[in-house]
């Protein structure tokens, strides 16, 4: 059952395939990192809300990592990485193989944020 060409798949399609695809990512961390990402909720949306886009987020843009990062241990607050599938898959033309990879390169790149990595260390990795 896919998909591709439909550039209005169901919200629940884009959500099973970023599901199997962030879980595979973390599958193939290291288990230090495995373990970091258990303090990170990582949240599923269809696009930005308008508190995000209020907030500076762009209506078109991928992923988000807000809260502390990794290092900051004294802040309370709970980390996220937030993925706007629907941007990903209108991104990608709505070609299922590369929505998967997109959703898993938005997802390592926003998690490189939560280890303290800036955006010249993240495109190091090949994940900007």
């Amino acid at each position: 059952m896919g998909f591709e060409g439909d550039i209005n798949a169901p919200f629940s399609h884009l959500l099973t395939l970023a599901g199997e695809e962030i879980e595979e990512a973390r599958t193939a961390l290291p288990e230090p990192l495995r373990e970091s990402l258990d303090r990170v909720l990582v949240v599923l949306e269809e696009f930005p809300s308008r508190d995000f886009l209020a907030d500076g987020v762009e209506q078109d843009q991928l992923g988000l990592f807000d809260g502390a990062d990794a290092a900051d241990a004294a802040n309370p607050s709970i980390p996220r990485i937030v993925l706007w599938l629907g941007n990903l898959w209108d991104m990608c033309g709505a070609d299922e193989e590369l929505y998967r990879e997109e959703v898993r390169i938005t997802f390592l790149h926003e998690l490189g944020h939560y280890l303290g990595f800036g955006e010249d260390d993240i495109a190091a990795r090949g994940l900007d």
